[in-house]
């Protein structure tokens, strides 16, 4: 197997708020320790909606960056990347598009939804039926073992993972496979190749899901084996040709518990957003102006925090002791809006207050986010180069 990286990208839409932090961005940074990430600028994927009025993608780009590093991730141990600048991504969607059923574009669950929702735009293009595909490129290029994505996303991770078995059934049963995959087997020394043998043939014989889990730990230690030995090796365990690209696997995210400041989800199109740069007179103002329960007419009326959108707040931000304060002031008119509304303003200041001081330092010198995004696509074009080498050596188009 490859090393298990893990990959994640976001559209450049704009400013990034609480929403993505609590939703996307924590979960990043907590797996930039973990595992080899790739996380991109998916500016491609921004034109398949916006595609007449693409004048602030970049602007959008190296704002979303500079929220990226702000909020914690760390271009030291993550790699960070715009998609447009590997052109590689385009080559794969290009050779994927040639095999890809039309009615399985069609099939993905968010095509029609889109659709449906999006009415002020014309979204009848090749450019967003097609961006599932692009997505499974995206993916597919870094042999992406694992995706971070939320429930309604994992349709598209599906959908990835069949486009891989499907190329590689085309593609991977090469002239003389056996035969090389047995002289690859020899490679790995008597006692080893012994041992894959006898545990190729209880999975392939039983099933035996342990015997094929022991057999793909062994080819993992194995740093000396020629790469091609090793894909054909994966395959030839599973009973398949050469395995070329790679299925990746959901890594299933928790939805952001955090709503908005009206009690809807946290979005741009609801005006009820707080931007991860937002002034801290601005972050007051909007906390402290929240709409509360209708019932609170009166400083003396009781209310109920579960009709409050800032007791969804509370449930972010605060410990049981905070919460079990404001459930009883709120109930017996304890407490006012304002005094419940406070230990919200503080915390949220204080979240932002280091993003802030992180941002400053890149706004004030734009080369220094410039320098990072392209080091990281130095490292993304090399990962990427060498998996569309393999690609163009399986579809013939390699003309050495």
């Amino acid at each position: 197997m490859y090393e298990p990286r893990v990959l994640s990208g976001m559209r450049p839409t704009g400013a990034l708020h609480l929403g993505h932090y609590h939703g996307v961005l924590k979960n990043w940074i907590r797996l930039q320790a973990e595992y080899p990430c790739l996380y991109f600028v998916a500016d491609w994927h921004a034109l398949t909606t916006d595609y007449e009025s693409p004048g602030q993608v970049q602007k959008n780009a190296w704002d979303m960056v500079i929220d990226w590093i702000a909020a914690g991730v760390d271009p030291a141990q993550a790699t960070l990347f715009v998609q447009s600048h590997i052109p590689e991504h385009a080559e794969l969607h290009l050779l994927l598009s040639m095999m890809t059923p039309l009615g399985w574009l069609e099939r993905v669950p968010t095509y029609k939804d889109q659709q449906e929702r999006l009415t002020d735009r014309d979204l009848s293009t090749y450019g967003f039926l097609g961006y599932p595909l692009l997505q499974s490129a995206d993916i597919l290029i870094y042999r992406a073992k694992y995706v971070p994505v939320g429930e309604d996303q994992v349709p598209h991770v599906e959908f990835t993972r069949e486009i891989a078995r499907r190329f590689n059934h085309l593609y991977g049963r090469e002239t003389g496979f056996e035969d090389k995959a047995k002289a690859a087997v020899k490679k790995l020394g008597t006692k080893k190749a012994r041992l894959f043998t006898e545990l190729r043939g209880k999975y392939l014989e039983q099933g035996d899901a342990e015997a094929l889990q022991r057999a793909q730990a062994l080819l993992d230690e194995q740093q000396n084996l020629p790469r091609g030995d090793r894909e054909r090796l994966y395959g030839w365990l599973e009973g398949s040709g050469k395995k070329i690209l790679v299925e990746p696997d959901v890594l299933l995210t928790e939805a952001s518990r955090l709503q908005g400041l009206d009690g809807q989800k946290m979005s741009k199109s609801y005006g009820n957003t707080i931007a991860l740069r937002e002034a801290p007179e601005s972050v007051e103002k909007k906390i402290r102006t929240m709409p509360t329960d209708p019932a609170r007419v009166k400083r003396t009326d009781p209310g109920t925090p579960e009709r409050c959108p800032v007791w969804s707040l509370h449930q972010v931000y605060s410990d049981e002791a905070r919460k079990d304060w404001v459930r009883g002031g709120c109930t017996t008119a304890g407490i006012g809006c304002l005094e419940c509304k406070q230990p919200i303003v503080d915390a949220v200041q204080t979240e932002l207050a280091p993003m802030r001081e992180r941002a400053q330092i890149y706004l004030d010198d734009p080369t220094l986010v410039r320098n990072i995004v392209a080091d990281g696509c130095d490292r993304a074009r090399r990962l990427a180069a060498e998996t569309m080498r393999d690609v163009r050596e399986a579809l013939g188009l390699t003309y050495a």
